[in-house]
């Protein structure tokens, strides 16, 4: 999980180990501490190539109600990205 704000984060923190529980997946939680040093390493593996961002699908700005509608379903494998107009 990364953002939706506190609400959720209390949800998951309730839900996730429940469901860790009755399936075979397991749920962890953690709140991380963002610092330039992290960023910047992030940054190189992400241009390396050593971390590659799984994108489900994108969809134009103008279509953001579809894409909430698509990540309801729970379908999606990865992210779903909102691209703007340049």
């Amino acid at each position: 999980m990364a953002g939706g704000g506190l609400a959720l984060f209390f949800q998951v923190l309730t839900v996730a180990p429940l469901l860790s529980s009755m399936g075979n997946r397991k749920f962890y939680s953690y709140v991380a501490k963002i610092n330039k040093k992290d960023m910047e390493f992030l940054k190189e593996l992400l241009e390396s190539g050593k971390v590659v961002p799984v994108i489900d699908r994108r969809y134009p700005l103008s279509d953001t109600a579809e894409a909430i509608r698509y990540l309801e379903e729970g379908h999606a494998q990865g992210k779903v990205v909102i691209t703007f107009p340049n």
